[in-house]
């Protein structure tokens, strides 16, 4: 669907939008949703090389490395911490690995790949998002352990919209130094990417 006819078919908010009143979880997925949104928007139509720039000069962050790394944490929360799954963006990484590799883009990686890796955790995470609403709701323990308490889902979501938070804001700064692009939401006719 191109941009204008999702800008004329579409009635109310767009999806990432919180709701004006709504429950608590609604809330706190909808938060979530939102952060995705905004920062997506900020990474969207950028070829490879500019996925790899390092845009601030003081700094190692890639808008490729953010997306990869959000993508990892993603999977931490919805596959591992809550669930005690697998988390599938670094199965196929060697545990040793996995720091440096979420925050670069290598050379045998297309810029296709780097935003098909975002949206994969993304789906799934919104698939277990369901399942963990249907299971009882985010009050209950996950499964990840600290000092043998283990936090409640909510907590682990709270840690996730956090981590959005931040890179967001590194997003804002490196888009807009990689070609001047800024602005604090999508554009209401912006087709939400997954």
């Amino acid at each position: 669907m191109s941009t204008d006819a999702a800008s004329t078919e579409r009635t109310g908010p767009p999806a990432w939008e919180p709701p004006l009143a709504g429950t608590d979880t609604e809330h706190v997925f909808a938060t979530l949703e939102r952060l995705r949104a905004t920062f997506r928007w900020k990474a969207d139509g950028l070829d490879l090389d500019q996925l790899r720039a390092r845009a601030v000069p003081t700094s190692e962050l890639t808008v490729g490395g953010l997306l990869k790394h959000l993508a990892v944490c993603e999977d931490d929360v919805f596959c591992w911490r809550t669930s005690g799954r697998p988390p599938v963006t670094w199965l196929s990484v060697p545990e040793d690995e996995v720091e440096r590799w979420q925050f670069t883009v290598g050379p045998d990686e297309s810029a296709e790949q780097v935003y098909q890796l975002w949206a994969a955790a993304v789906g799934r995470s919104r698939t277990r998002q369901q399942e963990l609403v249907a299971e009882g709701g985010l009050d209950r323990p996950g499964h990840l352990e600290f000092d043998g308490v283990r936090p409640s889902i909510r907590r682990h979501l709270h840690d996730l919209i956090e981590e959005y938070g931040r890179h967001t804001g590194h997003m804002d700064l490196l888009r807009e130094a990689i070609d001047g692009h800024v602005g604090e939401d999508p554009p209401s006719d912006w087709p939400m990417l997954p």
